[in-house]
């Protein structure tokens, strides 16, 4: 199995950021927007459009508000298996580091998947340094 990992430091605080993160049905508005262009809700899972034009189903395995850890799997797309994992830790200056962790199959996407989550990241970086301002 294939691991990327990313990860972006803002100086928005952990709580802000968090609850960015937690409502996970505005990752097009509130957290990736231009990354990921339409969000829709469904009992236990999310529907996701990214800018490329794929649509995801993402059901949704834990929202842990005291770990701050928001993780889901995905169904569609080219995996055949898919763990997505954000977890956002307070920065002991103030601020916040989020570390977004992806596992899949097959091992052989992991170049397409690292861009996509680089991607993700610099579209999320945007986002929350905004909250700081």
């Amino acid at each position: 199995m294939a691991t990327v990992r990313t990860s972006l430091d803002t100086a928005a605080s952990a709580e802000d950021v968090w609850s960015v993160i937690r409502d996970i049905g505005a990752v097009h508005t509130r957290l990736a927007p231009g990354f990921v262009t339409d969000t829709k809700l469904e009992p236990g899972a999310r529907v996701v459009t990214f800018v490329n034009g794929m649509v995801i189903r993402e059901p949704i395995v834990t929202i842990d508000d005291e770990a701050r850890r928001l993780v889901w799997s995905a169904e569609g797309g080219r995996t055949t298996h898919y763990n997505g994992a954000l977890e956002v830790s307070a920065k002991p200056d103030g601020g916040a580091t989020v570390v977004w962790t992806a596992d899949f199959l097959p091992d052989d996407l992991k170049p397409q998947l690292s861009a996509a989550l680089e991607a993700g990241t610099r579209a999320m970086q945007r986002s929350l340094d905004a909250l700081a301002k």
